[in-house]
């Protein structure tokens, strides 16, 4: 165990090393749709195991305007990511999303819009803890419709309490197109308060926000706030999780919905994971 909690360190002073090199070099244009609708836990697939989750997102009541030049417009679009994961060391999870995709939208139909690589670095075991962190990185590859930027990145903090039957968690997401510097950087935070009526279901409220740049925050009526009521369901061979979420700001969509389905795909018994990897 404390030949994990050393390797475990390792990786983490690692990761926030290139943290600190990567913040001097970012920014992003604001308040673009996402495909994953997920506040991160630190849960990650064990070593050996390849872990499959499908995310789609339908937005009904949505933005009409694009929120830049030649934007995919929110307002009735469908899209979401398959999410790809590899358990490379309890610590250490490798992830592909590919095809990140929108399935329909008003303005240019079905379209591919890029794709995504991840590293999570995390305390493993994190869901046996009652104070759990870790850092995600990741490296976006857009097409011009999806983000304004070809290359895009973000870096999401990870910080957690499991006080049984409560859940606590906090992602300060930063996000990036490597032009400018610290002040350029977009805070995208999202937060979860669950509550985990067993080990099979959970209820939860998640909150999503964008507030612009640290140079400088956009006005409070343009900001992207949301407000999600979610549901967890932890099977034998699927993992669900399924919510609805309201913009209370002007910039925000107004409804939007998520399902995110997630399984195992060698686990030794054929069961899905223990639990979701969250957003």
């Amino acid at each position: 165990m404390l030949n994990i909690m050393k390797t475990t360190t390792k990786g983490l002073l690692a990761a926030a090393v290139f943290l600190s090199l990567a913040l001097v070099l970012i920014p992003k244009a604001a308040f673009a749709q996402t495909d994953e609708i997920q506040v991160y836990d630190a849960a990650i697939a064990e070593p050996g195991v390849f872990n499959l989750m499908v995310h789609s997102n339908f937005t009904p009541v949505g933005r009409k305007d694009p929120a830049f030049s030649g934007a995919i417009i929110a307002d009735k679009s469908v899209n979401g990511a398959v999410e790809w994961a590899y358990g490379v060391a309890p610590w250490f999870e490798q992830g592909f999303y590919f095809p990140v995709y929108t399935a329909y939208s008003k303005n240019y139909g079905g379209t591919l819009d890029g794709f995504k690589i991840r590293e999570l670095f995390v305390l493993p075991h994190a869901e046996d803890h009652k104070f759990f962190y870790g850092v995600n990185f990741e490296f976006s590859v857009n097409y011009h419709y999806w983000e304004d930027r070809h290359i895009t990145s973000e870096v999401r903090p990870i910080v957690g309490f499991h006080l049984k039957p409560i859940d606590i968690i906090f992602n300060p997401i930063m996000d990036t197109n490597w032009t400018g510097g610290f002040g350029n950087l977009e805070f995208v935070p999202s937060t979860r308060l669950a509550y985990n009526i067993n080990d099979k279901y959970a209820v939860a409220g998640e909150w999503y926000s964008d507030f612009g740049t640290f140079h400088q925050f956009a006005p409070a009526a343009d900001q992207f706030h949301e407000l999600w009521a979610v549901l967890d369901h932890t099977g034998k061979y699927l993992n669900i999780e399924t919510g609805i979420g309201f913009g209370v700001t002007p910039g925000a969509d107004k409804v939007t919905f998520k399902l995110m389905l997630s399984r195992d795909l060698n686990h030794p018994k054929g069961e899905a994971a223990a639990q979701l990897h969250e957003r």
